[in-house]
């Protein structure tokens, strides 16, 4: 896969600061992805059973918005090459959603959602192991304090409760995950329009989505459908959705900070309906990993075809780009 030079002008060119219809939508996006965890946690399935169906009840209505999104003349399907790597993208995206659920169960809302979104981290990383180059003094004090708050955010939850420790990291695995799909997903992502991109990649990673659920003994099919479809509608159609119409619209910085929205939201939920009352060396953690990340977005890496995929992660397209998003 090679690296895109500054100089394609498609990526050199500055991204719009965006307007209030744009504003609205990546509010209301991380703030709908931030109930995922939610949701995941009510099901009566298996957490990996929860990402199929998240995954399976709103494909149809992805694959629909794809279609109609299609411009004339497009394939119906997509050429050998990228067909392969939407395989491999299929699998690391299943991968990194299975164990974010699974980390989701073991740890606080708050702390899942913060480290299942260590992707935004781990590009520029990428970006300067492409570009062979060092990080500037505002990149590297912004690594310096993601690693920092997230260990502070770690040691406080190994304090609560040893299991968080497990959840914490699979948590962090998920976003690592995350990375490594979107890497995958460069070229696609240069040939095939977004919604496309997301169709497919949804559609591929069902299949081990539920492998890894069997394999894993989980309970498939639920009793009570409300959290799965919750799940489905308000995380991944009107989160993405949101998510999807901001991007293009809103500065790498924007949606970046509005990213935050996520863990303030999710920490909400955590101390309202389960009782995780966050502590002052939680809130330090916090803020250390959201000025890190302001800092990260304020000056980009090396441009890379990878690199320049990181505002679709801070969409949380992720997250799902899928997701992520979460």
């Amino acid at each position: 896969m090679q690296p895109i030079h500054v100089t394609d002008p498609a990526l050199a060119a500055p991204h719009p600061r965006g307007d209030g219809p744009a504003l609205i939508a990546v509010a209301i996006g991380n703030a709908a992805l931030a109930f995922g965890p939610m949701f995941v946690r009510l099901s009566d399935t298996g957490p990996v059973a929860a990402a199929f169906w998240r995954i399976m009840l709103a494909l149809p209505v992805l694959g629909v918005a794809a279609w109609l999104a299609r411009s004339p003349g497009t394939r119906a399907a997509p050429p050998r090459r990228l067909a392969l790597f939407l395989v491999l993208a299929g699998v690391a995206f299943a991968a990194d959603l299975g164990s974010w659920h699974v980390g989701i169960l073991g740890t606080t809302l708050a702390n899942a959602t913060l480290f299942g979104n260590v992707a935004i981290f781990i590009f520029p990383v990428w970006g300067f192991f492409i570009a062979r180059t060092w990080p500037s003094k505002s990149q590297a004090l912004a690594l310096l304090l993601a690693v920092l708050g997230a260990a502070l955010l770690m040691g406080r939850s190994y304090q609560l409760d040893p299991r968080h420790l497990l959840g914490d990291l699979l948590c962090v695995l998920a976003g690592v995950l995350y990375a490594v799909y979107f890497i995958l997903m460069a070229d696609v992502r240069r040939t095939m329009p977004p919604l496309a991109t997301l169709a497919w990649s949804s559609a591929v990673s069902i299949p081990p989505l539920l492998l890894f659920a069997i394999v894993l003994g989980e309970r498939i099919v639920p009793d009570d459908w409300t959290p799965l479809l919750a799940l489905a509608l308000i995380s991944q159609i009107i989160g993405q959705g949101c998510m999807v119409y901001a991007l293009g619209r809103l500065s790498p910085l924007v949606m970046g900070v509005a990213l935050l929205i996520q863990p303030v939201v999710a920490g909400t939920i955590g101390w309202v309906g389960f009782g995780e009352r966050l502590g002052t060396a939680d809130l330090v953690g916090v803020a250390m990993v959201a000025v890190a990340l302001v800092l990260v977005r304020r000056e980009p890496g090396p441009v890379t075809a990878t690199a320049s995929l990181t505002d679709a992660i801070t969409d949380g397209m992720a997250d799902q780009m899928a997701g992520k998003n979460r």
